[in-house]
């Protein structure tokens, strides 16, 4: 066998982790074996060794030994994000990418963020700290894996929410945190993990000693898989020889046999039995292009029933099986590998050779289990006719014998000439020409006739068949030697020959493929090139089906107009929504003409892929899916590829529009506000002549401050997409600041009579005095606006030990649910509430000052009356103490 060689794919997975932090996940099989505690020891030593270490996020639940080990670290501060009137603490992600430490500690990576959050999950959170290049450590434990999620549950009947991909800690170094179940639960029963009554639920439910033994074996497996993968990853990379498998990997040869399903299933039940990953994989030698179709059938099934018992299938192309097998088993680092043994008759084993017994003496490395077929496995069925071309055709041996003919006839010339004892070699060009261009049987037969002519014409005694010279015997036996040895060589390099075309043109089609849909730039484009180039290469209907709103309609067939019935429609859909293949020849929805598979990315389905035959047989023969699912991963990336750029190009548009919106209110708000604060002024130096003209040129300047609100808070928003704010802080008194908001708003509020529930012992606020300002007269206003006629506006506020609340509270229909967030979106005004009508940029200014002062702003529905609350919450860093309390 060759020397091995780096795999390319391996080493573009080490060089993509070039520049990126690494991952170091605390793995613990349940809460309270002490993952965070390790965590930070772990983290301790390397900040006492010059590491620049900070924590992002810890969570100690109230135990002591954890929490005294949170000092002498540097803590991020929490962002604060304010949810249904409670305000959650998460990591703040931009604050550590502006840290930019060497190792952040962020506990649970299986959390779940609050919503508004950049990230839904922590984990993805973690994701950009580490394509930052900054190192994380983390904390998970095994039942949060999405892969083992209904296993858990099966046994603990403890369905777990909180799941992440595998995919996260599959590049991560794992340690496991474990201790023995009778430890963790005498912790428990001690209040080390949990409160007195938690911890007796606890004890009753999921903290059963048969529980933690199940995920503790979880863990310790998942963390064998982890490294076993990492060392085949760095073991392709570097082109390094040898097994040393941590867990084993099986492989089953499987064949055209009839007893190859029995050797499956045996197959399984010891990867079961080892919780081994496996693959069956079928040689295809010279000889499986002679296969019958009742062949074809069985090799066929065999392969799509260990597809559906979990096995990953290959079909790998070599000269010889044993030859495949070898290189297969090297490549993928195989330690034990399944073959069947069939009952042979003494003579087809000393002709053809036994497989099993080169393999036991070939593969030392190689745990190689034999196991028995039934009876009759080792035979072939019946064949209806015999293969067209197997004796050889006319036309070769009639050319053959023709030029057995002209040799005899110039040897016969040169005979004639004197007595040449090496004429004889010239009957060896006709052998080697039948052999070479027509098989075995034909040369076998022109080195007969041969023999026969060369004895007959030119040994003594001549024309006669005798041989009198025991020499001559030899030289008749070389000829027919060399028709057998030319024939099998000849034979060997045509199959050589047809499985190395086979293996280009199945690379031309991958390739070709790239290539036209490197040129596509639309989804219709797209469809029509899959349906069109799948189709041809497998000779099969084939659609694509692409999401428009609620529906999944057909973007494109072959043959056109393809459509589809109930039933196969609902397998479309299941594809869709379940990311796996349904319909006929899969597990789901088998009563389909079709067969769907997903289109996109491992987190995303963009397109279903649809395969059918107008016979209703089997869409794909499973020796044909690799091709497939190869064409149809390339065709996902290329979707994704299109998708990706249509985002961007919405998304210039949407960032064009946005430029122009943002000039426009520039130049607008800039060019109303002078001639409108002349327009005030003059106003307010009108004396009326009369109590009518009193009454309108009130009405006036009441409209013309309104308006001059609405061109100050176009420019302000301006300064707030601007990012130019400019912000003075310092200790505000809410009573005060609250006072002069509503003189200010005194028109507005003449039909709204104020109440104000504000504690004179309040703590001073840290804000920016006229930010603050203008998110009062905002929010004031729009309560007045918004409120029942004559009803009243009410501003209160509250302490405690977290930080202090200032609500403003009208009496309105309130906010419809789940509208509480968007609004405080630029220019939204929310139907079928009391926030319709306006310019929409009120509360949007208000959002944009708080945040800028770094306050958390939120709207809700009053719960003792109708209407609406909108409440600043400032946190308690943010506050100080009136002098001389």
């Amino acid at each position: 066998m060759s020397e091995p060689r780096p795999d390319p794919e391996a080493l573009l997975r080490a060089a993509a982790r070039e520049g990126k932090g690494r991952l170091k996940v605390f793995l613990g099989a349940a809460p309270g074996v002490g993952k965070t505690f390790e965590m930070l020891s772990d983290g301790a030593g390397r900040r006492d060794a010059g590491v620049d270490v900070v924590i992002g996020v810890v969570e100690t639940h109230g135990r002591r030994e954890t929490e005294a080990k949170v000092h002498g670290f540097e803590l991020i501060p929490r962002r604060q994000i304010a949810y249904q009137g409670h305000v959650l603490d998460e990591m703040d992600i931009d604050a550590v990418l502006a840290r930019k430490p060497a190792l952040v500690l962020v506990d649970e990576l299986a959390h779940t963020n609050a919503p508004g959050s950049r990230h839904d999950k922590r984990y993805q959170d973690v994701e950009e700290l580490l394509e930052a290049g900054i190192d994380v450590y983390s904390t998970l434990n095994i039942q949060h894996l999405e892969s083992l999620n209904d296993l858990v549950a099966s046994f603990t009947r403890v369905r777990v929410r909180e799941t992440l991909p595998d995919r996260v800690i599959e590049d991560a170094d794992l340690e496991i945190v474990d201790i023995p179940p009778d430890e963790l639960i005498e912790r428990l029963r001690e209040g080390k993990v949990y409160v007195p009554a938690e911890a007796s639920r606890a004890l009753g439910h999921f903290f059963t000693k048969s529980n933690l033994s199940a995920l503790r074996e979880l863990a310790l497996r998942r963390a064998a898989q982890a490294v076993d993968a990492q060392m085949l990853d760095y073991m392709r990379a570097n082109a390094v020889g040898g097994n040393f498998a941590v867990n084993d990997r099986l492989i089953v040869a499987i064949s055209e046999q009839p007893g190859a399903p029995e050797l499956v299933r045996a197959a399984k039940r010891l990867a079961d039995a080892l919780r081994a990953p496996w693959t069956a994989i079928h040689i295809e030698t010279p000889r499986t292009s002679g296969f019958t179709a009742a062949e074809n059938t069985q090799l066929a099934e065999t392969m799509h029933l260990a597809s559906q018992l979990g096995a990953q299938v290959a079909t790998v192309p070599a000269e010889t099986v044993v030859q495949g097998l070898m290189q297969f088993a090297a490549e993928a680092r195989a330690t034990q590998l399944i073959v069947g043994k069939s009952i042979r008759s003494r003579w087809f084993e000393l002709r053809h050779g036994s497989i099993v017994d080169r393999l036991v003496r070939e593969t030392p490395e190689l745990a190689v289990h034999v196991v028995p077929l039934p009876p009759g496995s080792g035979t072939r069925p019946a064949r209806p006719q015999r293969r067209p071309g197997a004796w050889g055709s006319l036309e070769g041996y009639l050319l053959s014998l023709g030029m057995t003919g002209l040799v005899t006839l110039l040897g016969a010339a040169l005979f004639a000439r004197g007595n040449i004892t090496n004429i004889g070699l010239l009957f060896l060009l006709p052998v080697l020409f039948a052999a070479t261009r027509y098989g075995l049987r034909s040369g076998v037969v022109t080195g007969l006739v041969s023999s026969l002519a060369y004895n007959f014409f030119f040994i003594p005694p001549t024309h006669t068949f005798t041989i009198e010279d025991p020499q001559n015997i030899i030289t008749v036996l070389v000829l027919l030697g060399v028709a057998v040895v030319g024939s099998q060589l000849a034979a060997r390099l045509r199959d050589q020959a047809l499985l190395a075309r086979a293996s280009s043109a199945q690379n031309s089609s991958l390739a070709g493929f790239a290539r036209q849909l490197t040129g596509i730039s639309s989804t219709d484009e797209f469809a029509r090139l899959v349906c069109a180039e799948v189709g041809r290469l497998f000779g099969i209907n084939t659609l694509v089906l692409m999401p428009d709103g609620d529906g999944l309609p057909v973007r494109s067939s072959q043959p056109p107009g393809c459509q589809l019935e109930v039933l196969d429609a609902a397998a479309a859909r299941w594809c869709f929504d379940n990311r796996r293949p349904a319909g006929r020849g899969s597990d789901t929805l088998t009563a389909s003409e079709w067969l769907f598979y997903p289109l996109g990315t491992a987190d995303k389905v963009l397109a279903v892929f649809g395969v059918a035959r107008p016979d209703a047989r089997a869409p794909v023969r499973a020796d044909q899916l690799p091709l497939l699912l190869s064409l149809l991963d390339q065709a996902g990336l290329a979707l994704e590829r299109i998708v990706l750029e249509d985002e961007m190009l919405s998304l210039a548009q949407v960032r064009e529009r946005d430029r122009l919106r943002h000039a426009l209110l520039s130049s607008v708000s800039h060019d109303l506000r002078t001639p409108l604060t002349t327009i005030i002024g003059s106003l307010r130096e009108i004396t009326a002549l009369s109590p009518e003209q009193d009454i309108q040129l009130a009405a006036t300047r009441t409209e013309a401050e309104r308006l001059h609100r609405f061109v100050a808070n176009l420019l302000d928003m301006v300064r707030i997409e601007a990012g130019s704010l400019r912000q003075s802080i310092e200790p505000v008194d809410l009573s005060e600041a609250v006072a002069s908001a509503l003189h200010d708003l005194g028109a507005a509020l003449k039909d709204h009579p104020a109440r104000i529930a504000i504690p004179p012992d309040l703590p001073l606020v840290l804000v920016d005095p006229q930010l603050f300002h203008h998110c009062l007269i905002n929010l004031i206003e729009n309560a007045a606006k918004y409120g029942n006629s004559g009803a009243p506006v009410t501003v209160r506020a509250s302490g405690d030990a977290t930080g202090l609340a200032l609500s403003i509270e009208d009496e309105g229909p309130g906010i419809p649910d789940g509208q509480e967030a968007r609004i405080f979106e630029t220019f939204a005004r929310i139907e079928g509430s009391d926030r319709r009508g306006g310019t929409g940029l009120g509360l949007a200014i208000v959002k944009g000052f708080a945040e800028a002062m770094g306050l958390q702003v939120s709207a809700a529905n009053r719960t003792d009356r109708p209407g609406a609350a909108f409440t600043i919450r400032f946190a308690a860093n943010q506050l100080r103490e009136l002098p001389g309390l």
